[in-house]
């Protein structure tokens, strides 16, 4: 591999100059950089940014790693969390996943590449952490998901709880007269968080005397307004007599309810839907969304009084249960026995 070293050797001139070049610094003379750059491109050579990445950040960074890239409650929790570190010593390294993608596995290669002292961790699943996790050496939240199930003396964790938070969702459906209800959520074989709102789901179902019929009221969607339009579309086309929906997030209930409208249904004259995550979008969607709000707020400020009392006072990992809130909003219409 052809290294900085044989770039000077070759073209004749000092490492430092060598670096000057590549890093586009203006104190060279012309005819080096023109040597200098002709021997680059001769040797093909790439320069190893992460080298540099190391030897700027190794001592204050914190990873981000957030699973999809459309989950707008991920993206405050996040503005939260940068507006937290600006205040500190500390800098961010933020890195977006397909809610499907390792995490584990990227989490390993952002650790060598940038030696961060923790890592965030926003979005999860168990299955990932079991197989690889130990390889992860520094401190780390996991963030919406509980990690109390997986024994690791470096990962702590701060969530909603998901399987009550769409248990409380679907039970709004039935104490509005709902009986067909139709459910759109995440891939519950890779999405941990779609799996344990699909318990909420079933749970809701056998307190109210019904069994939930996954292959004619649950469709496969991402966690985005697309995916959550054409989902709907699909699911109205397998279940046409359904009265109301439950979306798995807000993203989601908002892509379903276009796709309700485009079609000439009316929310919630027609249809009612409702969400999870209470983001701001949410609120003032019209009609005003009903959803499950979680506090994005105490969940980035938890996760980050936590990982730091990890790095610098060496506690012990802490897991804990943020509460959420069933907001009403305007999307769900109560009907009658009849119906």
């Amino acid at each position: 591999m052809v290294t900085i070293k044989d770039i000077a050797r070759e073209s004749g001139y000092s490492i430092s100059t060598v670096s000057r070049v590549l890093n586009h610094k203006g104190d060279v003379s012309g005819d080096a950089r023109k040597k200098i750059e002709e021997v680059v491109e001769q040797f093909h050579f790439v320069p190893n940014n992460n080298a540099k990445h190391l030897k700027q950040n190794n001592s204050k960074t914190i990873g981000v790693l957030v699973k999809g890239i459309s989950n707008m409650l991920f993206a405050s929790i996040v503005e939260e969390i940068q507006r937290i570190i600006a205040k500190t010593d500390y800098t961010l390294v933020v890195s977006y996943l397909d809610e499907d993608e390792d995490e584990v596995e990227q989490a390993i290669v952002l650790c060598r590449e940038r030696k961060p002292l923790g890592l965030l961790f926003l979005g999860g699943t168990p299955e990932y952490f079991k197989k690889e996790f130990a390889r992860v050496g520094i401190p780390c939240v996991l963030v919406t998901n509980l990690a109390d199930q997986l024994d690791f003396d470096n990962l702590s964790s701060v969530a909603t709880d998901d399987v009550e938070g769409a248990h409380c969702a679907v039970d709004a459906l039935f104490d509005a007269g709902h009986r067909k209800i139709g459910i759109l959520g995440g891939n519950i074989q890779k999405s941990y968080t779609s799996y344990l709102r699909f318990c909420g789901c079933k749970e809701s179902f056998f307190a109210h005397g019904m069994e939930l019929d996954v292959e004619h009221c649950y469709e496969k969607i991402h966690f985005s307004f697309g995916s959550g339009y054409r989902g709907m579309n699909r699911l109205i086309g397998k279940f046409p007599d359904l009265t109301a929906v439950f979306a798995m997030s807000d993203v989601t209930a908002i892509g379903a309810v276009r796709a309700l409208r485009d079609r000439g249904y009316q929310v919630p004259q027609d249809v009612s839907v409702i969400g999870f995550d209470g983001t701001a979008l949410a609120e003032y969607y019209n009609p005003k969304l009903a959803t499950v709000r979680q506090q994005y707020e105490t969940l980035a400020t938890r996760s980050i009084e936590i990982l730091f009392g990890q790095i610098e006072l060496k506690k012990q990992p802490i897991h804990e249960v943020i509460p959420f809130e069933l907001v009403g909003g305007e999307s769900v219409r109560v009907i009658g026995a009849d119906e």
